[in-house]
């Protein structure tokens, strides 16, 4: 099957919408239409329901939502929505990565950072954590509507702050054991990952310094993030290749030999195999999108 999968650039709902990261709108009857094919996204996803029921299917998974219940949804996995019932109201958010998810799961947050992708695919709030939760989506979506440089920053930390109370409540559901696991071999993957990544890209190396085969490594990581071990090594450095288009004066030249490509041209190279485009045009996207 070919799946559709959508980028949140081509999702234009209002003018400003092509300078901006993050989209806000309501979850009704007009809107869920576009999510009842099975597709994949670019970007994270948020539904949010607060009245009526919707059967959500993530991968091989079907999560039954109703009013209070929140889906995260992770770039590249694969859903669809079915069953709506008549009466179904929310909020849907969709942003990127490289700015709002970034940073918040880290290495300050290993022990919260196991099986997120599958864990936030869907959370039950108590009423209180709800009803904070829907102030800050509010927020969001009153900056979405009314978009400005310096309201675009404050939108950046309210998506933040509320992931973060969802992966606070998460933590809760699914404590991290103690004792040496599978789990905690992902978090020491994604740490050595972190402090290894603009030298080391090979499976064999993290596999062999974890002091396990790269077959496993690999059942690893799919089980725990949903992707390939080599997948994981090759994100981690287009975030931060993304990071310093944006956020750097470096040159092109600077960031290869930065982020340990032998040259310009591999720089290029690696961009073009994963984005389809070039380190400048991605430069220039970026730009427009978070500095317009």
């Amino acid at each position: 099957m070919n799946l559709k999968r959508l980028e949140i650039k081509k999702n234009i709902q209002k003018p400003e919408d092509k300078n901006l990261s993050f989209r806000v709108f309501e979850l009704d009857e007009s809107t869920i239409k576009y999510y009842l094919e099975p597709h994949k996204n670019d970007h994270f996803c948020i539904i949010i329901l607060e009245t009526g029921k919707i059967n959500l299917q993530i991968e091989e998974k079907i999560h039954f939502l109703k009013a209070g219940k929140i889906s995260t949804i992770f770039p590249d996995q694969i859903y669809f929505v079915s069953n709506a019932t008549a009466d179904i109201t929310g909020k849907i958010i969709l942003f990127e990565e490289v700015l709002f998810c970034s940073d918040i799961l880290k290495n300050e947050l290993s022990s919260y950072n196991v099986n997120l992708s599958v864990n936030l695919n869907c959370t039950a709030l108590s009423g209180h954590e709800f009803e904070l939760a829907m102030t800050l989506v509010k927020k969001i979506q009153n900056i979405y509507n009314n978009p400005s440089l310096v309201k675009k920053e404050q939108a950046r930390f309210y998506i933040k702050i509320f992931l973060l109370g969802i992966i606070e409540s998460i933590h809760g559901q699914h404590p991290v054991l103690h004792q040496k696991t599978n789990q905690h071999t992902y978090i020491d993957f994604k740490k050595l990952l972190n402090e290894q990544y603009k030298t080391e890209r090979t499976v064999q190396y993290y596999a062999s310094k974890l002091l396990i085969t790269p077959k496993k490594l690999n059942a690893i990581t799919k089980k725990h993030c949903g992707e390939t071990a080599i997948n994981a090594i090759h994100n981690r450095i287009l975030t931060e290749i993304k990071r310093q288009l944006l956020f750097s004066d470096l040159s092109h030249k600077e960031i290869a030999f930065d982020l340990g490509f032998s040259s310009p041209s591999a720089l290029n190279k690696f961009v073009r195999a994963k984005l389809k485009e070039t380190p400048t045009e991605l430069q220039q996207e970026l730009a427009q999108i978070y500095t317009a």
